[in-house]
C-alpha cells in the first residue's frame, strides 16, 4: 500500500467503524463499497483496505466471492462474544482500570441505553494499563454495539441496569461494579436465541 493511502485508509476505517458502532447498518447487511466511497467522497481502494482492516477486528465479515458484511453471529458465536466481553472487562477492572478521580461524562439525554453502555464500557478499557487488554475490550465492544441497538427492544428496563452500572464505576466501587458487570451480562445469555431471531427478522427486513 503506498504511503500517500494510508491517511485515507484510517480516515475511511474510522468513519465506517462509527458507522457500524451507532446502529446505521444492522448485523448482517451488506455493505457496499461503492455506496460507501461515494457518501465519504474517496475512491474505491481506501474504502475495501479499510474494510479489510475492520475485518481484522472483526467488525466486518469479508467474503472473498460475496463481499462485505456487518457480522451477523450464530447463537453460539453471541454467547461466546458476551462471555468474552465480561471476561475483558472484568479483567480491565482487575488490571486497575478505575475513574482516579477524572470524572465520567455521562450520555446525553437523548442517547439511548445502548449508546451509553458502549461509552461506558469504552471509558473502562481506555483505563486499563494494559494495552493489549484495552484493545481486546475496545474491539469486542465495538462489535456488540450495533447488536445492542438492534436488541434494545428486548431489555426494556436497561435504563435502569445502565444507571447501576454507571453509579459503581463513578463512586469508584469496584466490587460492586464487578457485580453488576457479571449481572448485566447473565441476564443476556438466556435471551441469546430471542436475540439472534431479532437480528435476523431486522436483516430480513432491510432486504
Amino acid at each position: 500500500m503506498m504511503m500517500g493511502t494510508l491517511p485515507k485508509v484510517w480516515d475511511a476505517c474510522d468513519k465506517i467503524r462509527h458507522a457500524i458502532v451507532r446502529g446505521r447498518f444492522v448485523p448482517g447487511q451488506r455493505l457496499e463499497p461503492a455506496i460507501l466511497a461515494d457518501e465519504l467522497t474517496t475512491s474505491l481502494t481506501p474504502i475495501r483496505n479499510a474494510l479489510y482492516r475492520l475485518s481484522g477486528e472483526r467488525l466486518v465479515d469479508a467474503h472473498s466471492r460475496d463481499g462485505f458484511y456487518v457480522p451477523l453471529p450464530t447463537e453460539a458465536a453471541l454467547r461466546h462474544l458476551y462471555e468474552w466481553m465480561e471476561e475483558r472487562l472484568l479483567a480491565c477492572l482487575a488490571r486497575g482500570a478505575s475513574p482516579n478521580g477524572r470524572p465520567y461524562k455521562r450520555p446525553a439525554p437523548h442517547d439511548g441505553p445502548a449508546e451509553a453502555t458502549w461509552q461506558l464500557f469504552d471509558t473502562i478499557a481506555r483505563r486499563t494499563r494494559q494495552p493489549e487488554l484495552r484493545h481486546a475490550a475496545q474491539y469486542a465492544n465495538d462489535r456488540l454495539a450495533p447488536i445492542r441497538i438492534a436488541k434494545r427492544a428486548l431489555f426494556p428496563d436497561a435504563h435502569a441496569e445502565l444507571d447501576e452500572l454507571i453509579s459503581a464505576w463513578e463512586g469508584a466501587e469496584i466490587t460492586r461494579l464487578g457485580r453488576a458487570l457479571r449481572a448485566y451480562h447473565a441476564r443476556r445469555l438466556p435471551r441469546v436465541p430471542a436475540v439472534v431471531e431479532l437480528l435476523n427478522e431486522t436483516r430480513d427486513a432491510r432486504h
